[in-house]
C-alpha cells in the first residue's frame, strides 16, 4: 500500500481570480501528466494491511496482557516532572519509523508516565471506566472512521444511538416521552442544557441579535456544585456574576428554603432567574440535592431545571436507589455519564431533554453542503448540541449493555456500593478516623482525627501527608477536597476489577500510614 507524494508546489499568490483559475487548471494538467509519465512522484511505503494485522494481534496481546495485570503496576505514576519530555526529540522524524520502534518506545517512554485509571486500587477523583467490550466497540469505532453528524453519513449511527439512548433510559427511570442523545462531557451537556434556556427565555433573540444587555438573567447552583457550571455560564455569555451559589445542608446539599429566599431576592431587585442546576452526586461527597423541592420551586417561578447526576446518575439502574429522581416529571434537562460508572470507554454522555424542538431550535443551523432528502422523522444529531462533528459513540454502549445485561450491570453497581459501606463501616469503627460526609453510593469522604489533636489546622496537615505518603507508595491512589474548610481524604470505590481484597489493602495501607506519621 502506498501513498503519494506530490513534488510541485501550490503556494497561494495575490493573483486576481483570472489568474488564479489558469493557475490551478495549469497545476492539474501538469499533476496528470506527471501521473501519467510517472515522473515528479515519490512513493512512502506504509502499514500495508498484513503488517496492520500482525501489529494489532500483537497490540491486542497487549492490552489483554495489561488489563489481566494492571493491579501490578503502581497506580500514580513514578515519574518526576519533565521525565517524559527529555526522551522525546525536540523535532519530529523527518524519514518513517518502525512500527516496532514506535512500541518500543511506548512501553520504555509513555508506559511510565502514566497513572493507571484502571488499576482496581484506583480511588480518586471519579472512575473513567474501560471494560473489554467497550475498547472492542472503540476499535471498530477507530476502523470504520465515521463521521455520524447526521443520518445520511451512517445511517446505523443515528439509529442505534435513538434506540441505545431509548434503553438507558428505561434503564435508570427516565420519563417516558423524553428524548436522549449522547454527548462527551457532562460539561457539555450542561452548557448545551443552558443555551437551550438562554434561547426559550429570550424567545430565541439572543441568538439572532445577541444580548442588548438588559437581560438580567440569574442561574443557581449550590456551593458544591461542579466548576463546568461555572465555565458554562462563561461560555454561555451570561456571565458568572449572574450565578448564584446556594447554601447547602450539612450534609452538603443545596438547601431548598436558601434556593427559594435567593429567587425572592432576585425578583425583587428585577433579576430574571432563568435556570437552576441541581447535582445528584456533588464531586466533593457525592451530595444528593433534592430534585422534588427544587422542581416545584422552579415550577412556581417558571424556572428551567437541569439535573447533573453525572457519576451517582449510574446508581439509577438500581430501583431502591430510585429516590434520588423523586419529582423528575418537574425536570427540563438530565445528564449522568456512562463513561464514569457504567463501563464505557470515555467520552460518552447520557443527556435526556423533555423538549427535543427547543434544543434543536438552539442548535439547527442548515448549509447548503449539509441538506438532504431524509423525511423529517429521522435525528441527525448534529443539531442536538454544540459539535458539528460526532462519533459513533452509541456502539461501544450497545456493545457494554448487551454483553453484560442490565441485572450484570446492576449487580456490579450493587457490589461497588456495598464496598464503599464497608469502607465506611470501618471509619466508624476506628478510634482515630471520623466520616465527614454521608455515603449516598461509592464515595467515602474522611480524615484522621486521633483524640488528642483538635487544631484544625494541625488535622489538615496530617491528613495531606496521609494523602501523599499514600500515594507515593504506589500501592492506591486516592484524592481529597475540603468539606466545610476541612481537608478531607476521598476513597471512590466503583472500579470494574475492584475486589474485596483491594479495599481491604486500602484501608490497611491508610491506617497504618497514618498512625506510623504520628
Amino acid at each position: 500500500m502506498f501513498i503519494f507524494e506530490s513534488n510541485h508546489n501550490t503556494t497561494n499568490t495575490s493573483e486576481d481570480k483570472t489568474n488564479t483559475n489558469k493557475r490551478v487548471a495549469d497545476t492539474m494538467r501538469t499533476t496528470a501528466n506527471a501521473v501519467a509519465a510517472g515522473k515528479q512522484w515519490t512513493y512512502l511505503p506504509v502499514m500495508d494491511n498484513e503488517d496492520f494485522r500482525r501489529h494489532a494481534h500483537e497490540l491486542v496481546d497487549w492490552m489483554a496482557d495489561y488489563m489481566n495485570s494492571v493491579r501490578e503496576f503502581p497506580v500514580l505514576s513514578q515519574v518526576h516532572p519533565g521525565d517524559i519530555k527529555k526522551q522525546l526529540p525536540e523535532a519530529p522524524p523527518a524519514k518513517s519509523e518502525s512500527f516496532d520502534k514506535i512500541a518500543h518506545d511506548f512501553n520504555e517512554i509513555i508506559m511510565p508516565g502514566m497513572t493507571h485509571w484502571q488499576s482496581p486500587r484506583f480511588h480518586g477523583y471519579f472512575p473513567a471506566n474501560s471494560s473489554p467490550p467497550s475498547v472492542l466497540a472503540e476499535m471498530l469505532m477507530a476502523t470504520l472512521g465515521a463521521q455520524c453528524m447526521i443520518w445520511q453519513t451512517s445511517p446505523a449511527a443515528a439509529e442505534l444511538e435513538e434506540v441505545v439512548m431509548n434503553w438507558l433510559g428505561q434503564m435508570i427511570g427516565i420519563p417516558d416521552g423524553w428524548h436522549g442523545v449522547i454527548q462527551d462531557t457532562a460539561s457539555t451537556a450542561t452548557l448545551t442544557s443552558l443555551l437551550t434556556a438562554r434561547e426559550l427565555k429570550s424567545k430565541f433573540q439572543i441568538s439572532n441579535k445577541g444580548f442588548t444587555g438588559n437581560e438580567g438573567f440569574t442561574i443557581y447552583g449550590s456551593t458544591e456544585t461542579h466548576s463546568s457550571i461555572d465555565k458554562a455560564v462563561r461560555i454561555a455569555g451570561l456571565g458568572t456574576d449572574c450565578l448564584r451559589k446556594v447554601a447547602v445542608t450539612n450534609e452538603y446539599a443545596i438547601d431548598p428554603a436558601a434556593l427559594a429566599a435567593a429567587i425572592e431576592q432576585d425578583l425583587k431587585n428585577n433579576f430574571k432567574p432563568l435556570a437552576v442546576v441541581a447535582t445528584l452526586g456533588t464531586t466533593g461527597s457525592t451530595a444528593i440535592d433534592p430534585i422534588k423541592e427544587i422542581g416545584e420551586i422552579c415550577r412556581r417561578h417558571g424556572i428551567w431545571f437541569h439535573v447533573d447526576a453525572a457519576f451517582a446518575g449510574s446508581a439509577l439502574l438500581l430501583e431502591d436507589m430510585r429516590w434520588m429522581i423523586e419529582g423528575i416529571e418537574q425536570v427540563d434537562t438530565f445528564v449522568f455519564n456512562p463513561h464514569k460508572w457504567l463501563f464505557t470507554n470515555f467520552d460518552c454522555s447520557a443527556y435526556y431533554v423533555k423538549d427535543k424542538e427547543a434544543l434543536v431550535r438552539t442548535f439547527e443551523i442548515l448549509p447548503e453542503y449539509l441538506k438532504t432528502r431524509e423525511p423529517s422523522p429521522v435525528n441527525n444529531y448534529r443539531d442536538w448540541g454544540v459539535p458539528l462533528g460526532r462519533r459513533f459513540r452509541a456502539l461501544k454502549l450497545w456493545f457494554v449493555i448487551r454483553s453484560y445485561g442490565v441485572d450484570g450491570l446492576k449487580s456490579l453497581v450493587k457490589k461497588h456500593i456495598d464496598l464503599a459501606h464497608e469502607f465506611a463501616s470501618w471509619i466508624e469503627s476506628s478510634d482515630d478516623f471520623e466520616l465527614l460526609a454521608p455515603v449516598p453510593v461509592a464515595l467515602v469522604c474522611f480524615r484522621y482525627h486521633p483524640g488528642d489533636i483538635d487544631d484544625p489546622v494541625e488535622l489538615d496537615k496530617y491528613n495531606e501527608r496521609i494523602l501523599h505518603e499514600v500515594n507515593r507508595t504506589g500501592d492506591i491512589f486516592i484524592t481529597h477536597t475540603k468539606l466545610s474548610g476541612i481537608y478531607s481524604l476521598r476513597f471512590v470505590c466503583a472500579n470494574l476489577r475492584v475486589e474485596h481484597s483491594d479495599v481491604e489493602t486500602a484501608w490497611r495501607l491508610i491506617s497504618e500510614t497514618a498512625r506510623s506519621i504520628r
